[in-house]
C-alpha cells in the first residue's frame, strides 16, 4: 500500500490542509483534528460510520452543527424515519448528511432503496475510528455489517487517529492508499506505569499520590473495561458516593440492579463527579469537554478480567484523546500474567495457515461423503475447528483474522513487564516509565485461585496456609492485616485454625476439618486450664493435702469450666482429674 506522508504544524486543523479523497484509509495521528468534522461540513452527500452511539448523540446534539442536517440512525430508528429524512432533504435541496452504526446501516441501505436511489453514487461514506473494525471484531459481529456495501461506494474512505491497516484483498484490489499525518511537533504525553500484583492494594497507595501532586481538586478518570471491577473498586477504595459509571446501557441496567444509580450510557457533564470511570465503549470518537484537565488512569487486571488489557498503541491514545481539552497525568496501574503465552506475527500467520489447512482438509472429506450420519459428524468438527471463527458465511473473514492477530500480540505484551514497555515503546505518543513497582504477599494471581470454584477445598486451603505462613513474620503491618480480613473473608474457618493450632498441626491433621476442629477445641481447653485464672479458682476449690470425694471433685470443676466457659465442660473424666490431682484409688 502507496503511503503519503502529510505534515501539520502546530494549530493547524485537518481541513486547513487537506480533503479527504476517496480510497484512501486517514492515519491522522492525532485525535481530535477534525476528520469527522471536516466530512460534515464537506459539500457532499455523506453516510459517515460511526462505530458506537456516544459520538453520533454528542455530534448530532453539538450546536455547531446546528445547520448542518445531521441525521443519527441507531437502535431506535426505523426505516420510515431514514425515509421521511431523506424526502425532506432533497425536497429542501438540503445535503444528506447520515451518521450511522454498523448495526443500524440497514436501514439506511432500506430507504434508498425504497426511494430508488443510488447511495453508491450518491453519497460519500466515511467508516469513522475503523481500528474498531479489528480491535471489537471478536465480541460485535455485526461491526462488520457495511463492509462489503463500503467497497461498492464510488467515493469511500476510512480514518483513525490509530489505523490497523486491513489484510482484507479488496483494498489492495481497489488500490487503497495510507495518508499519514505527520506532526511538525512534539505531541507525546508522559505516562507513569505502576507495576505491581495486586490491583486494590497499588490503586490504594497511587490515588492519594496522584491527588497529592493537584494543586487544585480535579476530576480522577479510570477507564476500566469491567463493571464488575469499578464496583469493586469503588466499594473497596470508598470512594462510591463521589463515583459515576459511563458505559454500555446493559451495564447500566447491570450496575443499577446492583444497587448504583449514578450509571450513564452516554457522557454528559452535568453527571460530573471526583472520580468518573470510562468502559471501552468510551475509549474512541466521542468528546469530552470539561473545564479542567483531569487525571487518567488506566487499570489492568488480567486475572480477574482478560478485557481489562489495553492496547497502548490504540486504546490508550484513543483514550487520552477523548478529553478534548488535554489532561493533566497519566497513569497505567497494571498486573501481569505469565501465564499469557508469547506469542510473534509470523508464529500467528504459520499457527493461522495451519488452522486453514485443517479446515480445508476436514471440509473436503464433508463435501466428499454421501452417507447423512457421517456429514453430520464431520460438520459437528469442522463447527468446532480454530479456523470456523475466520468465516463469516462461508467466506474469509479477514477482519476476525486481523482481530486475532492483534489480540494474541497485545495479550503476549501482557506476559511481562519489560515486553509491556516494549509495545508502549512502539507508539509515538507516549514516554513510558515505570514510576513504581508495587508488590505484596496476598496478589491478585494468589486470590483468584483461592476463589477458583474448580479448585478443590484442601488444594485451596493448602495454598491459603502457605500465604499466611509468609505473613506470619509481619502481623503488626496494616498491610498485612488487610491481607488478613481478605482471607477470612474467602475462607473464615482456616484462618481461625491457623491462628488457634497453626500450618503444623494443619498439616499432620491432613487438613481434615474434622480433626483440625478437635485440636483447636483441645487447644484452648488446655491454654485455659492452664492459665492463671482456672488455676487461682482451683486453689480456692480444693486445698493441698485434704481429701476429696469423686463426686464432689467433678461437680466443682463441671461449676468452674462453666464459670470460665471452657470445653469439655459437661463431662470429668478419670483422665480429666488427673490433670489437676494426685489420685489415689481407694
Amino acid at each position: 500500500m502507496i503511503n503519503i506522508i502529510l505534515p501539520i504544524n502546530k494549530g493547524q486543523r485537518l481541513s486547513d490542509i487537506y480533503t479527504i479523497e476517496t480510497n484512501t484509509i486517514l492515519c491522522k495521528t492525532l485525535t481530535g483534528l477534525g476528520a469527522t468534522y471536516s466530512e460534515i461540513k464537506a459539500e457532499r452527500h455523506s453516510i459517515i460510520i460511526e462505530l458506537n452511539q456516544p459520538p453520533i448523540v454528542g455530534k448530532c446534539k453539538d450546536p455547531k452543527h446546528k445547520k448542518d442536517n445531521l441525521f443519527g440512525v441507531m437502535q431506535k430508528v426505523t426505516v420510515d424515519d431514514v425515509i421521511a429524512y431523506l424526502e425532506d432533504t432533497i425536497a429542501n435541496g438540503k445535503l444528506i448528511k447520515i451518521l450511522c452504526t454498523p448495526e443500524s446501516f440497514y436501514k439506511v441501505k432500506q430507504a434508498f432503496e425504497y426511494l430508488e436511489l443510488n447511495m453508491y453514487t450518491m453519497c460519500f461514506m466515511l467508516l469513522d475510528e475503523c481500528h474498531k473494525l479489528v480491535k471489537d471484531n471478536d465480541y460485535r459481529e455485526d461491526i462488520t455489517l457495511p463492509i462489503d456495501d463500503f467497497f461498492h461506494f464510488d467515493g469511500k474512505a476510512m480514518v483513525s487517529a490509530t489505523p490497523i491497516i486491513p489484510s482484507d484483498l479488496r483494498f489492495e484490489e481497489q488500490n487503497f492508499i495510507l495518508v499519514e499525518v505527520k506532526p511538525d511537533y512534539d505531541y507525546t504525553k508522559a505516562m507513569n506505569i505502576v507495576h505491581t500484583n495486586n490491583v486494590l492494594e497499588a490503586l490504594k497507595v497511587t490515588l492519594p499520590q496522584i491527588q497529592q501532586v493537584q494543586e487544585e481538586p480535579r476530576s480522577i478518570c479510570f477507564f476500566i473495561n469491567s463493571t464488575d471491577m469499578i464496583l469493586q473498586l469503588m466499594n473497596k477504595l470508598n470512594i462510591i458516593e463521589d463515583s459515576v459509571v459511563f458505559c454500555s446501557a446493559k451495564s447500566v441496567d447491570k450496575l443499577k440492579r446492583s444497587g448504583f444509580n449514578r450509571a450513564y450510557d452516554n457522557w454528559n457533564d452535568k453527571h460530573k463527579k471526583p472520580y468518573m470511570f470510562f468502559t471501552s465503549r468510551f475509549y474512541s470518537a466521542l468528546d469530552i469537554e470539561l473545564d479542567e484537565k483531569p487525571d487518567v488512569a488506566f487499570v489492568t487486571e488480567p486475572y480477574f478480567a482478560e478485557y481489562t488489557m489495553i492496547d497502548p498503541c490504540t486504546d490508550a491514545v484513543q483514550a487520552i484523546g477523548r478529553f478534548r481539552g488535554g489532561v493533566s497525568t497519566i497513569h497505567h496501574i497494571v498486573n501481569t500474567n505469565e501465564s499469557y503465552p508469547v506469542r510473534t506475527k509470523s508464529g500467528i500467520v504459520e499457527y493461522l495457515k495451519a488452522s486453514r489447512e485443517a479446515y480445508m482438509t476436514i471440509k473436503r472429506i464433508y463435501d466428499c461423503t454421501t452417507s447423512l450420519e457421517t456429514r453430520n459428524a464431520f460438520k459437528a468438527a469442522l463447527d468446532i475447528l480454530p479456523f470456523n471463527k475466520m468465516l463469516k458465511n462461508g467466506k474469509i473473514d479477514y477482519f476476525a483474522i486481523d482481530n486475532y492477530m492483534d489480540e494474541a500480540l497485545v495479550k503476549s505484551s501482557y506476559n511481562n513487564i519489560d515486553l509491556l514497555m516494549s509495545l508502549y515503546g512502539k507508539t509515538s505518543h507516549f514516554r513510558a516509565e515505570i514510576s513504581d513497582s508495587l508488590f505484596y504477599p496476598l496478589g491478585d494471581k494468589e486470590r483468584l485461585t483461592l476463589e477458583n470454584k474448580n479448585t478443590s477445598i484442601k488444594e485451596s486451603r493448602k495454598k491459603l496456609v502457605e500465604i499466611l505462613e509468609s505473613l506470619k513474620n509481619d502481623m503488626d503491618s496494616p498491610i498485612v492485616q488487610t491481607h488478613i480480613r481478605e482471607l477470612r473473608r474467602l475462607d473464615p474457618f482456616i484462618v481461625e485454625a491457623y491462628e488457634t493450632v497453626g500450618k503444623e498441626v494443619i498439616e499432620i491433621n491432613n487438613y481434615s476439618p474434622k480433626k483440625i476442629k478437635e485440636a483447636m477445641i483441645l487447644k484452648r481447653y488446655r491454654e485455659k486450664t492452664t492459665g492463671v485464672e482456672f488455676v487461682q479458682l482451683l486453689k480456692n476449690s480444693f486445698q493441698v493435702g485434704k481429701c476429696y470425694t469423686l463426686k464432689y471433685i467433678k461437680a466443682e470443676l463441671v461449676r468452674l469450666y462453666k464459670m470460665l466457659d471452657i470445653s469439655p465442660k459437661d463431662t470429668v473424666t478419670a483422665q480429666t482429674i488427673r490433670e489437676f490431682f494426685q489420685v489415689e484409688e481407694l
